[in-house]
């Protein structure tokens, strides 16, 4: 049975929900973030699309776009297999980064649309990651306040600014307020959210699995039977693979292609 077609939104204006394939990690470090926005910024200009937010989690990412000349689904390829290309050459692995379909939502109205842009900033706060919003550096948080964000030119801030005050000022000090306004909100899949473990949480769930077997005997142990406990570790959910490779001794690449 076919998948159903997506429903077009009147305006154009979808949030967007992009995991790894089979929950992985896709950012290990900053510069695979600025590749991936630095990819988006360049799809965005070719395919004329505006970007009203965005938040680069560790297996997911949010995004609030505008569609430009293409449709949609085209432009989230191209940034799909840019930033595969990419991650697969750094890391010396094959196979599907992205899970393949992602996940997406018409939104028609500026009451929802405020909600999503709020809803995708606090995405790292619900997760455990950060205490504030603004102190997460990859989501879009900082260019609505008026600070450095990376990429340059990524942001298009205007459309939700005004919804508050004409007034530049006054609209950046109200965002605020209502930007950082605790909530239950849900959009698309509250389940996306993964609350950190720290490292001795994630020792415990990881002595666990590993039964009998002595942490520190797991990187001495013939490859299949490595790669099968790693998989295993790889499911603890709120541990990352870097994490895991740092708790177990073991090289990240060993974690990534088990």
């Amino acid at each position: 049975m076919g998948r159903k077609p997506r429903s077009k939104s009147a305006y154009g204006i979808y949030h967007i929900m992009w995991r790894g394939a089979n929950g992985q990690e896709i950012f290990h470090d900053d510069e695979d973030r600025m590749r991936f926005l630095g990819t988006f910024l360049k799809c965005k200009i070719q395919a004329e699309m505006t970007v009203y937010a965005w938040c680069l989690m560790s297996n997911h990412v949010h995004l609030l776009v505008r569609e430009g000349n293409e449709d949609i689904s085209l432009t989230m390829k191209r940034i799909g297999v840019s930033f595969a290309l990419y991650y697969n050459w750094k890391y010396r692995t094959q196979g599907h980064l992205f899970q393949d379909r992602f996940k997406s939502e018409n939104v028609e109205s500026r009451r929802y649309f405020l909600t999503v842009v709020r809803y995708i900033h606090q995405n790292p706060v619900k997760a455990g990651m950060v205490n504030q919003v603004d102190q997460w550096p990859w989501s879009s948080c900082l260019g609505y306040y008026n600070e450095e964000v990376y990429p340059e030119r990524l942001l298009d801030t205007g459309l939700a600014l005004k919804m508050f005050s004409t007034d530049l000022a006054t609209a950046r000090a109200t965002f605020k307020v209502f930007n950082e306004r605790k909530t239950s909100d849900q959009c698309l899949d509250e389940t996306a959210y993964r609350r950190r473990l720290s490292d001795e949480e994630a020792r415990v769930e990881i002595k666990k699995v590993l039964g009998s077997i002595e942490i520190p005997q797991v990187k001495s142990l013939p490859k299949v039977s490595r790669n099968h406990l790693l998989r295993k570790v790889k499911a603890i959910e709120g541990i990352s693979q870097r994490q895991a490779a740092r708790i177990l001794g073991v090289s990240p690449n060993f974690v990534y292609k088990a």
